[in-house]
């Protein structure tokens, strides 16, 4: 990446970075960062709620005197239903901030209950990029999980059929401000911290090697979101209530997806999605089972780079480029075996008749594959799934 090529970097303006923030604070937090706001609205899961992880942020706004109404009913992949339920509600109490907790779903809805809420745009209006009209409510992130890194993107998904999804991709979409506290991800299960970690490294090593937006700044980000995770992952899956291990891997989710924000994922998430729609493999996991696979097929076009993330990833491998770059590749597949997650398509109840339906699908994620550093046909991406079986 040299100096002449233009490019255009945004992100979200504040980011707080503060065990406890959100739980014991969040009152005080609203009050200073974004203080016109009255009425609240937070944008959950009934599984978040259940584990009350609600009521702390809930009643430290309300002693803050915000009026705080709260929409629990946020489901993974989420459906238009409960994005058009979200914005109603938000209509309804008359918010002016909205608050997405939990995972990338609550968050993603809680973008598009921020931005439809105010302008009366209907959902279906709003798919694509930068078709979100006007201006949206106030809007805050504060992820649970450390992975998605939704709390800093600007783009929602949406599930518009069984199988089916759309994106909204639009400025509006960044937040005002993101709140990384961990001590809210402290009771994620080994499974959850795994998926979702390794999530984050796709999306930084996707942002690294993008073919059209990769730039300098995305570049820093996804080498320290990378240094973080591949460090501290394990460690958080070991130890969940390591906070230390827990708040790095929350940054470097959320760096990893400043980077993939402005220097888009590419073959991972396109072969990752339909396993997500079709299987309803959570997506972290559908990222993690593809992973090496992609990467293999990548080298030819990304090897120099792939080597250069292996500095980072796998510093004792050194070599050609071919060698560090499958050091980087080899030490991704590691992790994933040490913190026992799925490892092959089999295990998620995937067979050899499922793998024409899967390129079928892959090949429609055309906006993602454009932007792999290697041209991929059907036939690859057949091949690439038949050897992750």
């Amino acid at each position: 990446m040299h100096g002449d090529t233009a490019y255009n970097f945004s992100t979200v303006p504040n980011i707080l970075c503060e065990p406890g923030a959100a739980s014991n604070r969040l009152g005080e937090v609203i009050s200073t960062q974004l203080p016109t706001a009255r009425r609240v609205l937070i944008v959950t899961d009934p599984g978040l709620r259940k584990a009350g992880l609600v009521n702390a942020p809930q009643r430290s706004l309300q002693q803050a005197g915000l009026v705080v109404d709260v929409f629990p009913e946020v489901s993974a992949d989420p459906p238009e239903a409960v994005v058009e339920a979200a914005v109603a509600r938000a209509r309804a109490h008359g918010a002016d901030l909205v608050i997405g907790l939990g995972g990338g779903s609550s968050m993603d809805v809680a973008k598009l209950a921020a931005a439809l809420a105010r302008n009366g745009q209907a959902l279906k209006e709003a798919y694509g990029i930068g078709k979100v009209e006007g201006k949206r409510l106030l809007l805050a992130q504060i992820p649970t999980t450390a992975g998605t890194g939704s709390e800093v993107t600007n783009i929602a998904i949406v599930t518009t059929g069984t199988t089916t999804k759309m994106g909204v991709v639009a400025p509006q979409l960044y937040a005002d401000l993101a709140i990384l506290d961990a001590t809210l991800t402290l009771g994620l299960p080994p499974a959850v911290t795994a998926a979702t970690g390794i999530d984050a490294m796709v999306h930084a090593i996707e942002a690294y090697t993008s073919k059209h937006k990769k730039n300098p700044i995305s570049d820093m980000l996804a080498r320290q979101a990378l240094a973080l995770l591949s460090t501290q992952l394990l460690t958080a899956c070991e130890d969940g209530q390591n906070l230390r291990a827990r708040q790095a891997t929350l940054l470097g989710a959320c760096l990893a997806g400043q980077a993939f924000s402005n220097a888009p994922v590419a073959a991972v998430h396109a072969l990752a999605y339909p396993i997500g729609g079709i299987f309803h493999v959570p997506h972290g996991l559908s990222n993690s089972l593809v992973l090496p696979h992609v990467l293999r097929f990548n080298m030819p076009a990304a090897c120099a780079l792939y080597a250069e993330l292996a500095e980072i990833v796998a510093p004792e491998v050194k070599g050609s480029d071919e060698a560090r770059a499958e050091g980087m590749i080899a030490t991704l597949q590691h992790i994933a075996v040490q913190t026992g997650i799925a490892r092959r398509l089999r295990d998620v109840g995937i067979g050899a008749t499922d793998l024409d339906r899967l390129a079928d699908d892959a090949m429609l994620q055309t906006r993602l594959l454009g932007n792999n550093p290697r041209e991929l046909t059907r036939e690859h991406a057949r091949a690439i799934y038949a050897a992750a079986l």
